[in-house]
């Protein structure tokens, strides 16, 4: 059986020296990224993969692209939407891959495109503006949704919003594709929510709060009428190296064997590792170490889980990690790589 490769998508912001998404080839071994081309995107602050692999969509100023992916990981522009709103910084589709989800940070807009079978972008089939007040906190006081994301039972979507600090849950009916509000996750004030994975089994829910740097632990459910989520857990992001004044839990990422979750925090620009129960979903934290990087926006796990590469937004870098397991410890492989103002990172297996 021939071993199985790997490229790393990078996306970032092009009002400098970037064109907009980075690819990397992958060496699983060494746990380390070797830069392959650029391809122009207008400021890309996501990115992700349809369920075939065979598109790629990202975020860009007018609003979402898409390319077609070839067996080497190369990309080829397809077509782009407006999304009828300001520039999204996040996206997600539904398991079907009829619809792509945008969360909109700078409007509080929740948009929703249709996607085609040959990949394409379609129409915006609805857009939702998210209402309310929060603090009067600088960054806390208007509708911000950072998160959009599909429940495992592709019942409902998830719309993280930092500023407001609630999780809106949607239903979507499929013969109107309009979206419709069932519930409301509400947090803490001045929390600050940003990011939601749900657990392998589809039971349990991640939300990570990126102003009081929390993670909470809930239960899913989603047979009765209503979607039912029940706090479980709260546990802190941050390592001893405190800043109450510029911590801020930023990305939050799930190993492939989902026994593992990982989270980064700026200010302490430190990543800390839980490990999950699978029967409780609980959190059992192993370490909040630092990253040798500045404003750790996003990271990813090597798809063999053995390794971590970590996007520090404001040092303009990738740092990559060996994780050590038993010693609790990430050991960095090499120098950090230079890639202007990284957003996001993930990995997508190729056939080249």
């Amino acid at each position: 059986m021939s071993e199985k490769k790997y490229v790393a998508y990078v996306g970032t912001y092009s009002h400098g020296s970037s064109k907009g998404i980075h690819i990397y080839d992958v060496d699983m071994e060494e746990g380390t990224l070797t830069e392959r081309c650029e391809v122009a995107v207008r400021n890309s602050s996501y990115v992700t993969r349809s369920k075939n692999g065979k598109y790629l969509y990202s975020i860009e100023d007018e609003g979402v692209a898409v390319f077609a992916v070839d067996r080497m990981g190369n990309l080829e522009r397809m077509n782009s939407v407006r999304i009828e709103g300001m520039r999204g910084c996040f996206l997600s589709l539904d398991r079907e891959g009829k619809y792509l989800y945008v969360a909109g940070y700078h409007d509080g807009k929740v948009t929703v495109v249709h996607t085609h079978a040959d990949g394409s972008l379609g129409d915006v089939m609805d857009g939702v503006f998210h209402k309310g007040l929060g603090s009067v906190a600088e960054r806390n006081f208007r509708p911000h949704v950072n998160c959009v994301r599909p429940t495992p039972d592709n019942k409902y979507l998830c719309a993280v919003d930092n500023g407001i600090d609630q999780v809106k849950i949607y239903s979507i009916d499929r013969r109107s594709n309009k979206l419709r509000l069932v519930d409301v996750l509400r947090c803490k004030r001045e929390s600050g929510p940003r990011k939601l994975r749900f657990s392998a089994n589809g039971k349990f829910a991640y939300l990570l709060f990126e102003l009081s740097n929390e993670i909470n632990v809930y239960s899913y459910d989603g047979t009765g009428k209503n979607p039912q989520f029940e706090l479980l857990q709260t546990v802190s992001t941050l390592s001893d190296e405190l800043d109450e004044t510029h911590d801020a839990a930023s990305g939050l990422a799930l190993s492939s064997d989902r026994k593992h979750l990982f989270c980064s925090t700026a200010g302490d620009n430190s990543v800390a590792m839980y490990e999950i129960d699978e029967n409780t979903g609980l959190l059992t934290k192993k370490f909040a170490l630092p990253i040798s990087g500045e404003y750790p926006k996003d990271l990813a796990i090597f798809p063999d889980c053995r390794h971590l590469a970590v996007a520090n937004h404001e040092s303009n870098t990738i740092t990559t990690f060996t994780i050590d397991y038993e010693k609790n410890l990430l050991i960095q492989k090499g120098r950090p790589l230079q890639v202007e103002t990284p957003n996001c990172i993930m990995f997508c297996r190729i056939d080249g």
